[in-house]
């Protein structure tokens, strides 16, 4: 399995949905092994914002980042006058509690009774894979009950929580916390089973594979998260498409990105038939490049007029 340089990046955002429910109820956070500098982030931010519209409904499409240091200013201008005047969020996932996460991740991440992950190592996978966890303060027999899909979705969330980058002050948070002050209504485009489901598919071969080559990968993720961040705060679509799209192994850009996009595609294309006004985030590489949600609408007949 090849894995995109840059799609650590983008798991790392998919694996926020993880963090309060497994690894924050495992151990306090370690300390963090030392930061490489980095460019400042904008502070300023002002990320992409697509409308959709006929007649009589409305349609925002917001490309998010599910984890962001404290002090990005993003929530203003058009974003903000959207989101206050749509009657309905709609986000990946609905807002679920730590019970219903951590009890999805017990019923599809844990290995059969009497195996462990690490046994199911060579020496030198092994041996990678213990001084990785070494380096970012944990134990290596911490994960052994989980499946090698779930710590390949943990360890760059862990890092990235380590130099400052939190889904509590990720987008989807943000707009939940802000949606329930306007009493908005809020609902999900998949359940949470669905979402681990295209990781839990994965055959044990391409899970071990997977892991590997996230253990490899760890070391660039500081910069990677900066960089998409950076683009996204500048509203640079194109390049950020670019950044978690490019060059991604089918084994899992088929189900990850590719069939949610045809999914939401047709979501949408149903919802325009009924009046209304609403706001969708969902993750950033889904909304720029070839087969993006935007392009499908194109075919489906609606056209998206980007307003930030």
């Amino acid at each position: 399995m090849k894995l995109h340089r840059s799609l650590i990046a983008l798991l790392a955002g998919a694996a926020a949905l993880l963090g309060s429910a497994t690894f924050a109820e495992q151990q306090t956070a370690p300390a963090p092994s030392p930061v490489a500098a980095q460019a400042p982030l904008p502070t300023n931010a002002r990320p992409a914002l697509w409308k959709v519209a006929d007649r009589d409904t409305t349609i925002f499409l917001f490309g998010t980042i599910h984890v962001l240091p404290e002090g990005i200013d993003w929530y203003k201008g058009p974003v903000r006058h959207a989101f206050e005047h749509s009657d309905l969020l709609v986000t990946e996932l609905p807002e679920l509690s730590t019970s219903e996460i951590a009890g999805a991740m017990l019923k599809q991440g844990l290995l059969p009774r009497g195996q462990t992950l690490r046994s199911l190592m060579n020496d030198e996978q092994r041996g990678k894979y213990d001084a990785t966890l070494t380096k970012l303060g944990l134990q290596p027999a911490m994960f052994d009950h989980n499946r090698p899909w779930v710590v390949a979705l943990l360890l760059p969330l862990i890092r990235v929580q380590q130099i400052g980058f939190d889904p509590q002050h990720g987008v989807e948070a943000q707009l939940t916390k802000r949606g329930k002050e306007l009493k908005r209504q809020h609902q999900g485009l998949e359940t949470i089973e669905q979402q681990l489901g295209i990781f839990a598919a994965l055959s044990p071969e391409d899970q071990m594979t997977y892991l590997m080559a996230v253990v490899d990968a760890l070391p660039q993720v500081d910069g990677q998260i900066h960089e998409m961040v950076g683009d996204w705060a500048r509203g640079d679509a194109g390049k950020l498409a670019e950044l978690l799209n490019s060059d991604e192994d089918q084994t899992l850009a088929e189900p990850l990105i590719h069939g949610r996009n045809r999914a939401w595609a047709k979501w949408i294309d149903e919802r325009m038939k009924q009046p209304g006004t609403v706001f969708i985030a969902v993750g950033a590489g889904h909304l720029g490049g070839k087969g993006s949600v935007q392009d499908l609408l194109a075919k489906a007949g609606h056209r998206s007029r980007r307003v930030q």
